[in-house]
């Protein structure tokens, strides 16, 4: 999986003091970059709130459930929308909500901020929910297959979402949402990734001459797959995990 080039080329090596210099100069860069995104941020927080109906139903490990419900009596929920492919098997499923969900594994910093991290899937409960665990994830785990039209108003539900949510007493509100490449903040791979010397190895990406950028050709057109499946349904059939969803 790793060795996709037989001699990939490498930066130019200097000598410590300049390479010193040259990553300070980075680093000012980065800073600014910080603070950027900590004035959008503050202007995120500043942002109107729109009411949503607290009565909408998603199904649980109970059944029927309310949305107001689903934030475990925190103050705050953060709802990913997980996209579900009916009638496919596990191999089959969406790469790319199985790899942000697959890394949001420790909820108690965010309970620690009076937040509820839910998935609510847009497939039929039991069959997703086999899929949670076949994946080894633990976070509440809801369908909203028959009201994410509702809850998504005005966007396309059929794609995923990072929705959030407060509530006042009895009544819920949506404060932000992000999709695409804002889900990316799920992740710490994707920063990982752009801090290595060879970036994500994507052909998009603005690298030298040389650099390795196997993925999204025609030999690698998938990078969230091998053999077949999402990435780390690999570790789950390690593991022994029964990946049968019907």
């Amino acid at each position: 999986m790793t060795d996709h080039t037989s001699d990939p080329a490498l930066p130019p090596v200097v000598d410590r003091e300049t390479w010193l210099a040259a990553r300070r100069a980075l680093l000012e860069r980065e800073k600014a970059h910080t603070h950027e995104g900590d004035a959008i941020a503050a202007e995120r927080r500043r942002l109107p709130m729109a009411e949503v109906d607290a009565s909408i139903e998603v199904v649980g490990p109970n059944g029927p459930t309310t949305l107001l419900e689903t934030f475990e009596g925190r103050k705050q929920l953060i709802a990913y929308y997980h996209a579900w492919w009916p009638g496919k098997p596990a191999p089959e499923q969406c790469e790319g909500c199985t790899f942000f969900n697959s890394q949001v594994r420790e909820l108690s910093y965010i309970h620690s901020r009076d937040i509820t991290y839910a998935v609510f899937c847009k497939g039929p409960y039991e069959e997703s929910r086999r899929y949670r665990d076949f994946l080894g994830l633990e976070m509440p785990w809801y369908s909203a297959e028959k009201t994410a039209p509702q809850l998504l108003e005005g966007r396309d539900w059929q794609s995923h979402h990072l929705v959030f949510y407060v509530r006042d007493g009895e009544k819920v509100y949506e404060t932000y949402y992000t999709g695409g490449r804002g889900v990316e903040i799920m992740t710490g791979t994707h920063g990982m990734w752009d801090m290595s010397v060879y970036g994500r190895q994507e052909t998009w990406e603005d690298s030298p001459e040389g650099w390795p950028q196997p993925w999204g050709t025609e030999e690698h057109p998938d990078g969230w797959r091998r053999d077949g499946r999402p990435l780390v349904q690999w570790a789950s059939i390690e593991a022994g995990r029964d990946d049968t969803l019907s």
